[in-house]
């Protein structure tokens, strides 16, 4: 048995590194978004063109609950949900193979569909801001920072294990821009179609054979690239009367920007570059985010001198203020649970026995957590109720502790064999109901693992983890239980009687006359019970009710919403003075940032006339002007 034991403590501690851990379950279907961009298409057109064969080319895959569309000026969203018992690469296999059906069907220039990252909701655990510090201001534009996210940040980072991608928002997207002259292609009598068929035939590399000369095979390779503003001006789009005309003859080359439906602002003083940090569906969030931390801090050796990578939000402070109240309520829970049984039972080594199985226990849930994949989070771990698990435990060593007061009161001698013997007819005496009992317990926890959809992912954690527990304390008391309290269990030789004695003789005292009195009343006690359970029903049937309680995370979110076809403009404008007023008025916020439209990758297609708000606050022992969020 103590091997046992022993097997039970690693086995557990090396389980407890292994578990995933997050703040709350992951309750996010089994989905696959297919996203197409087409900036030059109206709403109409992409249904039409995009989305309405997306759709209709998804709708006969197997295992496909739900298909849902958004459809917005130059994007399309189609979000395919299948059967959770598919996982999660199958059905992109099947979506990817009818992607490449569908693109045929796209009329030509009207967007490539793709399929969004490997995520869930629960999927963007870092966002971040790029911002130049004081002793650098307006040496570095939008666009530069944008350059320095897409060609620096974002490729070191997208090396991280559990980083799926590295969606960039805010910014300016440096192109370069040919301005045509309508007047200048009317006088030489060329059209906007030479300019274009110029700049396509004109910007590409070539390959070719290779020649074999003196043994050696050299390759032939012709670079066409457009690499400056010059190289641009210089392409010959025609030649006239002899004449070459180049694109600085009808046109002027300069830079510009990608059209964009979204940007990023903080802390009222417009505009800023970030990015969200998004995980691999099923990696373990905790520890990629302490991953995306380190290389974090080795891209900001390699940016440029006084732009810095500022965190905006990182869900391991979520995690760690979850699993910190987890942990306090099981500690301050054991330790209740531990008072009473030594106070009660009058013994305080076998008080320290059944306290012994609540780590042993837990340890043994999260071996089985680590077995089936169960993820801690508050809901696995804030289920498990000691005073419960305990029961079988203390019957046992109650049991063994009443048995040898009472050859101690023979004036016996009580000798290792004799101790053996009684925790063996203790333990085989009390098996059947504390078996029975934790058995029952177990049963009435199983329609919950019958749960399916949301409700079956949000609770099926919190069965299954009890359960491990129980299963874990039945096998305690069936081997380690008796064990120890043959060892470990001594009795005085002394008949003193105990503060738990005294205490429960008191409480006899009180509930003996009670006792009587609603034996000898029993049609009044039954009329009240009656009674006490109607008006039970009335006020359920009155009060209020939620899916879940809501989790403080200690910030505010909110949405600023305009008129809808507002401009990302006048978006940029507002959010800008709500985010000075409030920066200004509570000295509470540590910042505000203002997510608006869509990012790089839209897998949350907003409009540009609707803004998510962030408002970070300060540890609440510095607030100065309110002591609720509330308030």
């Amino acid at each position: 048995m103590g091997f046992l034991t022993i097997a039970f403590i690693i086995g557990g501690i090396w389980s407890v590194s292994q578990v995933p851990l997050d703040a709350v379950p992951d309750i996010t279907n089994n989905q696959v978004q297919v996203i197409t961009q087409a900036p030059n298409l109206g709403t109409e057109d992409i249904e039409q063109f995009v989305t309405y064969p997306v759709e209709v080319a998804m709708a006969n895959l197997p295992g496909v609950t739900e298909i849902r569309s958004v459809s917005r000026f130059g994007l399309s969203v189609v979000t395919i949900v299948f059967e959770d018992e598919m996982g999660t690469y199958l059905p992109r296999q099947l979506v990817a193979e009818k992607l490449t059906e569908v693109k045929e069907e796209i009329p030509q220039g009207f967007g490539e569909p793709s399929m969004g990252p490997i995520s869930t909701g629960l999927g963007e655990i870092y966002q971040y801001t790029l911002k130049v510090d004081s002793a650098h201001k307006g040496q570095y534009s939008s666009s530069d920072l944008r350059t320095m996210q897409d060609w620096i940040v974002s490729r070191q980072m997208a090396m991280v294990p559990g980083v799926v991608e590295i969606n960039a928002v805010g910014g300016k997207i440096k192109q370069y821009e040919v301005a045509i002259s309508p007047d200048e292609l009317k006088a030489i009598g060329l059209t906007i179609i030479d300019v274009y068929n110029a700049l396509e035939a004109n910007n590409q590399n070539t390959g070719g054979a290779y020649i074999e000369k003196d043994h050696y095979a050299n390759f032939i390779r012709g670079e066409g690239l457009a690499r400056s503003i010059e190289d641009i001006e210089n392409i010959v789009v025609k030649n006239v009367n002899g004449l070459p005309i180049s694109i600085k003859d009808v046109a002027k080359v300069q830079f510009g920007s990608a059209v964009r439906y979204g940007t990023l602002t903080q802390d009222g003083q417009g505009e800023v570059v970030g990015g969200l940090v998004m995980m691999l569906k099923g990696a373990n969030s905790n520890d990629v985010i302490v991953r995306v931390k380190e290389r974090m801090a080795d891209i900001q050796k390699s940016l440029p001198e006084g732009v810095i990578i500022e965190p905006l939000l990182d869900r391991s402070k979520l995690i760690a203020k979850t699993t910190g109240t987890v942990t306090e309520n099981l500690i301050v829970g054991a330790l209740i649970v531990i008072f009473v049984l030594v106070f009660l039972l009058g013994n305080w080594r076998g008080g320290l026995i059944v306290a012994s199985t609540i780590p042993l226990s837990l340890l043994f849930a999260f071996i089985m957590m680590h077995y089936f994949g169960v993820w801690a989070n508050l809901m696995s771990l804030g289920a498990i109720d000691f005073g419960i698990i305990i029961d079988g435990a203390v019957i046992i060593v109650e049991s063994t502790v009443f048995m040898l007061h009472g050859i101690i009161l023979k004036k016996q001698n009580i000798t290792a064999n004799v101790r053996d013997d009684v925790a063996y007819k203790s333990s085989s005496k009390m098996m059947n109901s504390a078996f029975f009992g934790q058995l029952i317990i177990l049963i009435v926890f199983i329609p919950i693992l019958a749960l399916e959809g949301v409700e079956g992912k949000m609770f099926k954690p919190m069965a299954l983890t009890f359960m491990f527990a129980m299963i874990g304390v039945m096998i305690l008391c069936l081997t380690y239980v008796p064990m120890m309290s043959a060892w470990f269990i001594r009795k005085g030789t002394k008949n003193k009687t105990s503060w738990g004695d005294k205490f429960v003789k008191w409480l006899e005292n009180i509930y003996e006359p009670i006792l009587d009195k609603a034996l000898k009343r029993g049609k009044w006690i039954l009329g009240s019970a009656v009674v006490l359970l109607g008006l039970a029903v009335f006020i359920f049937s009155r009060m209020g009710g939620e899916f879940v309680p809501q989790l403080d995370e200690g910030d505010i979110a909110f949405h600023a919403i305009l008129k809808p076809g507002s401009s990302l403009t006048e978006m940029i404008e507002t959010t800008t003075k709500i985010e000075g007023v409030v920066k200004n008025k509570f000295p509470e916020v540590q910042k505000i940032v203002s997510r608006i439209g869509v990012a790089e990758v839209p897998t949350d297609p907003m409009p540009m006339d609707l803004a998510d708000m962030f408002v970070i606050l300060t540890p609440k022992e510095k607030w100065v002007t309110t002591n609720s969020i509330d308030e």
